[in-house]
């Protein structure tokens, strides 16, 4: 029987590696100019650690590992007989694979704020798994590259992470444009329309927007029981200019009275009025008074980043936590980060061209095999290009030379050397460049250079 993956899942050849560490790179290399510290934490928490943390629908997304041992042993016959899988989930997992990096980020804020100078700056790349339809662009297995700061309420940290942003990804020569919003601001929005209590609903609706439109958004609030009068009062949404600064006046004059509104639009002011100072242009930062991302935990500013060339959906996002570590025990701590959607990215990347040739390795020469005595005058030979850093191999077995070419061009290696009886009695060697068909012989000293 043919093996096969499982869904959502990818193998990755040797290019695709290269060219994914490619991004890694840019990405670990801007965290750490920017002031980050390496973090890395268990594939799998405690399921409890993850659980009410993302909202009912990210909940039902967690991926669950059964208890080892008789599992079903240990469970109450009444649930089993009923089928009634919440009441088992507890019986029969304990642990679960890691939905995101920021919860458990924060679960060792929780258990090490003790030890952590603050403000405290990590950043963490490692793959997490969700239980999603797979579809382009969507993986159940994919990478996160997250940018964490906590302990620090000051909103220069939003400007630093939207600097930290814009600059990888004109490293990366991705075109892109940054929504951001502000929590506070939804949930003023939230109180001027008289549905407070309904805020949950109604930023999950509206996060849909880029992708069930106006009236699919419409559709599902009332579906939530939201008035048709509140939704109403909220129309002006819809109908946003293309200056930011024009759309917070707007807000700031309906939250008259409004003090979570007012402070949400204060905060994004004091963001985009600094950024746009710092020399960020205005088209690459755009307030999306829509965008609601549908995390429970987000208090403050969110992010979501999109490419401009490509319709893909969002390649990074995040936002401001405050209270997160509060479910871990502890208080005041507040946070804010931010994500890079590798998977996306690389798919981006790829659909433009963007990765540049030299982001792949190739071994740079394949020493041709003539038998034994020959094959170990190669390997001292090949020994020093290894010392001098260049890349070099031997074919492993003295078969037709046919094979040996063939070899080399399905590795993409750009050089073959000839180096048997005659030339190791002259002491010189002969270097083929697959690429051209040029043939040089070279002394020894020239081809060590």
């Amino acid at each position: 029987m043919k093996p096969s993956l499982a869904k959502g899942t990818r193998d990755f050849s040797a290019e695709e590696v290269y060219r994914r560490k490619f991004i890694t790179n840019i990405l670990q290399k801007n965290f750490e100019l920017f002031g980050f510290q390496p973090l890395e934490t268990p594939s799998f928490e405690n399921l409890s650690t993850l659980t009410g943390k993302y909202g009912e629908e990210g909940d039902r997304l967690i991926f669950k590992i059964l208890n080892s041992g008789d599992y079903a042993s240990k469970t109450k016959h009444e649930d089993w007989v009923a089928k009634s899988s919440q009441k088992l989930i507890s019986q029969i997992s304990e642990k679960a694979l890691r939905y995101d990096l920021t919860v458990p980020f924060a679960r060792y804020v929780a258990m090490n704020h003790g030890q952590m100078p603050f403000p405290f700056k990590r950043y963490q790349i490692q793959p997490v798994w969700r239980a999603d339809r797979p579809q382009k662009g969507r993986f159940r297995e994919f990478y996160q590259c997250d940018a964490d700061v906590v302990g620090s309420e000051s909103l220069w940290q939003e400007v630093e992470l939207v600097q930290l942003y814009l600059k990888s990804f004109a490293e990366l020569k991705v075109k892109v444009a940054l929504h951001i919003n502000n929590r506070k601001i939804l949930s003023g929005l939230a109180e001027f329309a008289g549905i407070s209590d309904q805020l949950i609903d109604f930023t999950v609706a509206l996060d849909k927007l880029d992708k069930v439109g106006k009236e699919g958004v419409i559709k599902e609030l009332l579906e939530k029981n939201i008035k048709q009068e509140s939704i109403d009062k909220l129309d002006f949404l819809f109908n946003q200019s293309e200056n930011a600064l024009e759309n917070l006046a707007q807000l700031k004059e309906k939250f008259q009275g409004n003090e979570i509104g007012t402070s949400g639009v204060e905060e994004l002011e004091f963001v985009l009025t600094q950024s746009f100072e710092l020399g960020i242009p205005q088209k690459s930062l755009n307030f999306d008074i829509t965008l609601a991302r549908g995390l429970d935990y987000y208090t403050g500013a969110i992010f979501e980043v999109k490419a401009t060339e490509v319709a893909m959906g969002s390649i990074g996002g995040g936002g401001r936590y405050d209270n997160l570590t509060e479910v871990f025990g502890v208080k005041n701590i507040p946070g804010i980060g931010i994500s890079f959607g590798l998977d996306r990215i690389y798919l981006v990347m790829e659909e433009l061209q963007l990765f540049p040739k030299d982001s792949v390795k190739t071994v740079q020469y394949l020493f041709a095999n003539y038998g034994e005595n020959e094959s170990l005058a190669a390997m001292k030979v090949i020994g020093q290009l290894r010392a001098n850093g260049i890349s070099a191999e031997l074919y492993p077995e003295a078969a037709k030379l046919k094979k040996q070419f063939t070899y080399a061009e399905k590795k993409a290696i750009p050089n073959l050397v000839f180096y048997g009886e005659q030339e190791i009695s002259e002491g010189k060697i002969t270097v083929k460049n697959l690429q051209t068909g040029e043939q040089i012989v070279q002394t020894m000293n020239e081809f060590l250079g």
